[in-house]
């Protein structure tokens, strides 16, 4: 049985990746219906705990949840006591006794969704922790190459981007490695952390050699805020050596695919076109999203609180 909450993608074993895309693979068949809904989790209550801005996570959590017919709440906290000084524990503690099924926890602070789980009763899910993991995207992104691909094993993945600060790297790179893929990283040695290869990746400061042989190539987003003039002289060098186009890409298989978790900041990560039309993946990766997150609502939200506390 999977642990009680989701917290990381490091947390899980093969076997648990497994048993989560196989569910995703059979809630995909829900999206296809003219009534896109079915009873899984009626009577269930489902927490948006996001302290931090997002629009493709927060709102396919909410479609999965209403897909599976439970009861969905999103918190704000502009408009919570938390605006009174109330501690984050405090609000979730308050929610906790409310009785919610499961608790979705987005926060800019690596560590918070542990220290709420350790907090509450009710199962927490993690979606996105600072620069720690985001393991519902690398779980969608897994879904995403198996499906396009027909397997993970065996494959060659390259990261290309602030891999330092970024959780999705951090998770994609467990879960590729888990399920048997080779994983690359390429960028600046500014963005690159220490002892990476620690983890079993291979870390390239040239593009090119990153790029050689790779069936699947993901862009990260640049966080503008902290690099410019910080980790690399400027937006405009950093995309001309390490934005992706066609040109670029000539030097991956022929057929690798491009991703990107989004939202895409276009002409620097990725050309226009490129991120547009095939072989791009990136509206594969938000439609999978959906069937991914109702997957990991079901099993870990559709259990007893007692049950899911002994898992």
């Amino acid at each position: 049985m999977i642990g009680r909450d989701l917290l990381g993608i490091e947390d899980l074993d093969r076997a648990d990746l497994e048993r989560i895309l196989e569910t995703a693979e059979r809630m995909q068949e829900v999206g296809t219906r003219e009534v896109k809904k079915v009873p899984t989790l009626r009577g269930r209550t489902i927490v948006n705990l996001f302290f931090e801005p997002s629009t493709r996570t927060r709102t396919s959590f909410e479609i999965a949840g209403k897909r599976l017919s439970a009861d969905v709440v999103n918190f704000s906290p502009t408009s919570s006591s938390l605006t009174k000084d109330e501690s984050i524990l405090d609000t979730a503690r308050t929610l906790d006794a409310m009785a919610p099924d499961a608790v979705v926890v987005r926060h800019k602070v690596a560590g918070v969704p542990k220290r709420i789980a350790d907090a509450l009763a009710a199962p927490v899910i993690n979606a996105g922790d600072g620069a720690h993991e985001h393991p519902t995207q690398a779980l969608l992104d897994l879904l995403t190459v198996y499906q396009e691909k027909g397997r993970i094993d065996g494959l060659s993945v390259t990261i290309v981007g602030d891999v330092l600060h970024s959780r999705v790297a951090r998770s994609n790179i467990y879960g590729f490695l888990k399920l048997g893929a080779e994983v690359r990283v390429a960028a600046p040695p500014t963005l690159i952390p220490p002892a990476i290869e620690t983890l079993g990746v291979k870390a390239f400061t040239s593009l090119r050699e990153a790029l050689d042989g790779a069936d699947v190539v993901m862009a990260l987003r640049i966080q503008r805020e902290r690099l410019d003039g910080a980790y690399v002289p400027s937006i405009r060098e950093y995309s001309a050596t390490f934005g992706l186009d066609r040109t670029k890409l000539r030097f991956a298989k022929d057929d690798a695919i491009v991703m990107h978790p989004g939202p895409v900041n276009r002409g620097v990560e990725l050309s226009h076109d490129l991120a547009d039309h095939r072989p791009s993946v990136i509206l594969d990766q938000v439609r999978n999203g959906v069937a991914l997150r109702m997957a990991v609502l079901y099993l870990f939200a559709g259990r007893p609180v007692a049950a899911a506390q002994e898992g």
